[in-house]
């Protein structure tokens, strides 16, 4: 497995496969480019052409080459061979002959592979393949999961963290503070203000969900609307994890030190998923993304509620298992509907996750890798309407009845003129 440092990425929304992946791979293209270019011509193929306008796709493989002129050419029915989020990028002269070219892939989390699947950035820093192999080192040894992390990764993990950690807080603390609406034809009021607001008049349990529910929200609009975030383990799913970490540091005052181990055993979780299925909605679904971010969410509350390892690796087991099967739908290609609420119903589940594990001994029948292997399994037999290219599911339904109704349901007309065009 690769660094934690490759899993979390401070970076701008709203999508780490369908933005961030783009901008770092346009980036990359033009570092190698050798011959002076007179222009530049991007072709996105699969899931980046089919949902590339809403997740700003365009703008991010475009904004490296300024001031070039750019051209991108969508073909959302052609699917290169290695994943459905494929690119190519070409730089011309002033003829139109073609000096370089470089094929691309955004697989997920602002991850790159290239033309023969080679993957970006430094090599594995972990020996494990599964969880199981963790479970075993930790009993045998005595130690906690997030201690083979330091092992493995040094002393710079944890200065590392602590950026996480507080850009997740940065993350937290603007989506609370923002009102109005966010952009595109959605025209989707921010709600993560007045959830907050509300929650301070509630108590229990429902003042607690509030809470969870605000501060997701606040992450998954910041995303939403090109704010900086941290993938965990993407931005489509980025709100997650944070709100469940402010949660319970201002619930139980845990010490900042507590907050980066327990980001640590949630990368692991993270990293496992990553590495034996996908965190790529495109090609497993949003079971993928939400539900991975679910589970690291899991692993870590159970760890910060004093959770043995059986219970943390039984929290995070659940956190993927009852995600199984959820499709990658957002309407209109935004991440937006139904992507922010599916966040804040995830933190909850996070947290309920560890109390239910912490109520057991650890023992379970449905080991973690096995839900991991289900995911991968069931991501692959889903249509590609259901990953990640608006064609199927909400994304479909709510075109129909709004071409039947002429309306968005709320009120407004919403008219797309940003929708892909058809294949050249």
């Amino acid at each position: 497995m690769k660094s934690l440092q490759e899993l979390y990425r401070i970076g701008l929304g709203p999508s780490s496969s369908h933005s961030m992946g783009p901008r770092f791979a346009a980036q990359a293209f033009r570092d190698q480019l050798t011959a002076a270019a007179a222009s530049i011509r991007v072709t996105l193929y699969g899931s980046l052409a089919a949902t590339g306008r809403g997740h700003l796709t365009d703008v991010a493989a475009s904004a490296p080459f300024s001031p070039l002129p750019v051209e991108v050419v969508w073909k959302p029915r052609i699917q290169l061979p290695r994943h459905p989020n494929g690119m190519q990028f070409e730089a011309l002269d002033a003829g139109g002959r073609v000096l370089a070219t470089r094929i691309m892939y955004s697989v997920g989390g602002g991850a790159l592979l290239d033309e023969v699947g080679r993957p970006d950035g430094a090599a594995d820093v972990y020996p494990y393949t599964c969880m199981q192999e963790i479970l075993e080192q930790t009993e045998n040894e005595g130690l906690a999961i997030w201690e083979l992390a330091a092992r493995h990764e040094g002393a710079a993990l944890w200065p590392y963290l602590d950026g996480i950690w507080v850009a997740m807080q940065r993350a937290v603390t603007r989506g609370l503070n923002a009102e109005g609406r966010l952009p595109g034809a959605l025209n989707l009021a921010r709600k993560a203000s007045a959830y907050h607001a509300r929650a301070q008049s509630m108590s229990g349990y429902f003042g607690q969900t509030a809470l969870l529910f605000a501060y997701a929200l606040a992450v998954s609009e910041e995303n939403a609307a090109g704010g900086e975030i941290v993938t965990a383990p993407t931005c489509g799913a980025c709100g997650v994890l944070p709100a469940v970490l402010v949660f319970l540091q201002r619930q139980s005052t845990l010490a900042g030190e507590k907050i980066l181990h327990a980001l640590a055993t949630a990368g692991m979780i993270g990293n496992l998923v990553k590495r034996n299925a996908s965190i790529s909605g495109a090609e497993v679904g949003c079971q993928g993304e939400v539900g991975t971010a679910c589970a690291m969410a899991a692993g870590a509350a159970a760890q910060l509620l004093g959770g043995s390892m059986r219970q943390i690796e039984y929290a995070a087991e659940m956190g993927l298992e009852h995600h199984l099967g959820l499709t990658c739908d957002p309407i209109g290609g935004y991440v937006q509907i139904p992507c922010i609420e599916r966040n804040a119903i995830a933190a909850v589940r996070a947290v309920d996750c560890a109390a239910y594990a912490l109520l057991s001994d650890g023992q379970h029948i449905v080991p973690f890798d096995e839900v991991v292997r289900t995911m991968w399994e069931t991501g692959r037999d889903m249509k590609s309407s259901y990953r990640e290219t608006a064609e199927g599911g909400l994304a479909k339904v709510h075109v129909l009845r709004r071409k039947m109704t002429g309306s968005t349901g709320t009120g407004s007309t919403v008219t797309r003129k940003d929708a892909a065009p058809a294949d050249e």
